[in-house]
């Protein structure tokens, strides 16, 4: 009978888990495709599909604070240890930056309806289509690599966020250089800041993602570390 009854104990313990980790990823679906329709609305100026991102945006935030529930009374009733830890811990922050990840595509939208009658609708426009097309490709990536527990697939994230950032850099020289050749643009040009930060911004989340991923894996905390850091470390240890 005891055998049965810690059987029984154990088996709850793993479907808490498996519940878990299949809301998060349930709700990185969600947020995935929150920022795929954000980009395209600002791409192609499509105000209905932003106010549909509007819209879904507190569907987001319950499912953050449904499964943080979760993961709390995982916390209290269990007291899990070593790799059960980690996997509630990697799930609590891998929510916390999908939720976050939801807040940048909401802000992305709201900005699409400001410019939608802008006088250059085609600024930056290249650098927006580039940007938001590979951070998509970072959260199904990012996602793909927690369901797997792949870690090569996530420093392949945390190498593609490195670009983003190059491409950041680049979009922003342009909208100086275009609000000091025409100073009437700037109001268009900040909202196009906004929705550059915001996309820039997604792909940071993404990679914090990737970091979970290596810390669930190896137990390496690689958070602030740089790309040749996390490579080392995370190989490292997972040897080990």
């Amino acid at each position: 009978m005891e055998m049965n009854f810690n059987q029984h104990i154990s088996g709850q313990f793993n479907a808490d888990l498996e519940a878990i980790r299949s809301h998060m990823m349930s709700m990185g679906g969600l947020v995935e495709r929150q920022v795929a329709n954000a980009i395209e609305a600002i791409c192609n100026g499509d105000t209905r599909i932003a106010d549909d991102v509007i819209r879904r945006e507190d569907d987001v935030d319950k499912i953050e604070v449904a499964i943080d529930r979760e993961c709390t009374q995982i916390l209290v009733r269990r007291q899990p240890a070593a790799s059960d830890l980690r996997m509630v811990l990697a799930v609590s922050r891998v929510v916390r930056d999908l939720e976050r990840m939801g807040d940048e595509a909401c802000k992305i939208a709201i900005h699409t309806l400001e410019v939608s009658d802008a006088k250059n609708p085609q600024l930056c426009q290249q650098s927006m289509r580039y940007m938001g097309a590979e951070i998509v490709k970072m959260i199904a990536g990012a996602l793909d690599a927690f369901a797997r527990h792949d870690v090569d697939g996530a420093i392949e994230v945390v190498r593609n966020d490195k670009l983003v950032d190059k491409q950041y850099a680049s979009a922003l020289r342009e909208l100086i250089t275009y609000m000091m050749e025409d100073p009437r643009s700037i109001g268009q040009a900040i909202s196009i800041l906004w929705i550059l930060r915001a996309i820039e911004r997604i792909g940071d989340h993404a990679r914090n993602i990737s970091e979970q991923v290596i810390y669930l894996v190896s137990g390496a905390d690689v958070r602030h570390s740089s790309l040749t850091e996390i490579e080392e470390r995370a190989h490292q240890e997972a040897k080990e």
